[in-house]
């Protein structure tokens, strides 16, 4: 229960001190960069579609970009660098092909708009490039490794917060598809990502 007070403290405390820091002009403008960590849900598709497959894990990375304000809305652009440890294995019905695959690196570039909600918190939404390190494998060694990157399309959005001083917090939800992959027999991959996030903005 205490935990609980504690975390509804914080979560007010940051929503409610950028009410009082902020001026007029609430959008966010200028370079920052930033860390991000979070939850990935990652979904595979056999390439004849037969067979599904699923896997939870945490990701986390960096990001940069540049918000150009625009009184109460702003634009921008971002890049980001992350990784998660998600691993998906199809089950014994999918034979004769590679059984799994891991998500390894992910890569996005893209642009992204907003506007002001409150003093100090914006909404955004995001859209853009991404491309997926994987690798496609086998535990029963009838097939070997396959290390491939494969690209598509993000979206999304989330909120964020101006905390004191150039620090800004954001929670954010996107969700990446993703092309198949060549020779793995590995159709469609999709992610599915809840994070948070801390910058610093110049």
């Amino acid at each position: 229960m205490k935990k609980t007070i504690a975390v509804v403290a914080i979560a007010t405390g940051m929503f409610a001190a950028p009410a009082m820091a902020q001026g007029q002009n609430v959008a966010p403008g200028g370079f920052y960069v930033g860390a991000l960590a979070g939850y990935e849900g990652l979904d595979v598709e056999s390439d004849d579609g037969s067979v599904t497959a699923d896997a939870d894990s945490a990701v986390y990375g960096v990001t940069v970009g540049y918000d150009l304000s625009l009184g109460s809305a702003f634009v921008g652009v971002e890049g980001e660098l992350s990784t998660s440890g998600g691993s998906t294995e199809f089950p014994d019905s999918f034979g004769g092909a590679r059984e799994g695959l891991d998500a390894d690196g992910q890569y996005y570039i893209g642009a992204r708009a907003g506007f002001a909600v409150t003093p100090g918190i914006a909404a955004y939404g995001k859209i853009g490039y991404t491309a997926l390190d994987t690798q496609a494998f086998t535990d029963s060694g009838s097939l070997s490794e396959l290390d491939e990157n494969t690209d598509g399309l993000r979206f999304g959005g989330g909120l964020q917060v101006q905390l004191p001083g150039p620090l800004e917090g954001r929670v954010e939800y996107r969700r990446s598809n993703y092309k198949g992959i060549s020779g793995s027999d590995v159709g469609d991959v999709s992610t599915d990502q809840v994070v948070a996030g801390i910058g610093l903005r110049f």
